[in-house]
């Protein structure tokens, strides 16, 4: 049926609703009502992260939505100027304190940030923070396969999600399938590629008509199809309800494989290589 929002199941025997609503640059009044009118279109999981400096519209937009809290699961992301141990465990207490929330679904370590070499610092930040009760669910964001190999050699936990850039134009097939064998949830974000070329694309707007779908919902769905938890942004009602819209219909193998096919090594949104990108 449409709008009937799944959950894919998390390592820690958690689970995480199967599509997520992405709050980037929504702030004051504007963004606390787009956020509000999420939610009470039927998003339960909501993503935003420290570095968003939205903390507070994303509280008032839960407050505003009358939703009850356990019906909701939120997302934040530790930004990469507090990796230090005890500066990270304040920042947790801080974003709680700014969201008025007794704990977080999901905490993620934003970017791996190499050349800072302090992520593992901050991810024993995060163990600490779950043992607190602070947050239920730990993962990470951006960070690729030697990353997450090293947070289990030095720590013994595994990840329950990573956080990507993931769209038809950089559909990162290797890192999905590294994070599938290693039992964590690959998160997409800009899974519509902020509203740029790949909307356009002649491929996704023929399968679009056939199916009778907008090219968003085409993309979403692909997202979700292979196992990945898409978080659009959509600031207006309609698009917000279009985006749900998306579980009454499949996209056959053959059409997969045609967005498949579109992926692009300069694929990327912007220059962020979790390689040597440093988020401060």
């Amino acid at each position: 049926m449409a709008n009937e929002v799944g959950r894919f199941t998390l390592n820690d025997g958690g689970s995480i609703p199967v599509i997520g609503y992405g709050t980037v640059y929504m702030k004051g009044e504007s963004g606390t009502e787009s956020i509000k009118n999420a939610i009470n279109n039927g998003y339960r999981l909501i993503d935003t992260a420290m570095k968003y400096d939205n903390e507070g519209s994303v509280a008032e937009g839960i407050r505003r939505s009358g939703i009850e809290r356990d019906e909701l699961y939120v997302t934040t992301k530790l930004r990469g100027s507090i990796y230090d141990y005890d500066e990270a465990i304040q920042a947790v207490e801080e974003s709680l304190f700014r969201m008025q929330l007794d704990y977080f679904d999901l905490i993620l370590l934003h970017w791996p940030n190499p050349k800072q070499d302090m992520y593992v610092e901050a991810w024993r930040a995060l163990i600490e923070a779950k043992e607190q009760g602070y947050v239920k669910s730990i993962g990470v964001s951006n960070f690729l396969p030697e990353h997450i190999e090293r947070l289990i050699d030095e720590t013994s936990v595994l990840p329950t999600v990573n956080q990507i850039e993931l769209h038809p134009y950089f559909s990162q097939k290797e890192m999905h399938a590294w994070n599938q064998r290693n039992d964590i949830i690959t998160q997409g974000w800009s899974p519509l590629s902020r509203g740029q070329t790949v909307v356009h694309d002649d491929t996704v707007r023929k399968i679009a008509e056939d199916k009778d779908k907008t090219v968003a919902q085409i993309i979403l769905r692909w997202h979700i199809q292979q196992g990945v938890v898409p978080i659009p942004k959509a600031a207006g009602e309609n698009h917000q309800k279009e985006n749900l819209d998306i579980f009454n219909f499949e996209l056959t193998a053959e059409e997969m494989d045609q967005i498949n096919g579109l992926t692009k090594d300069d694929g990327r949104i912007g220059n962020q290589d979790p390689i040597e990108y440093e988020e401060f």
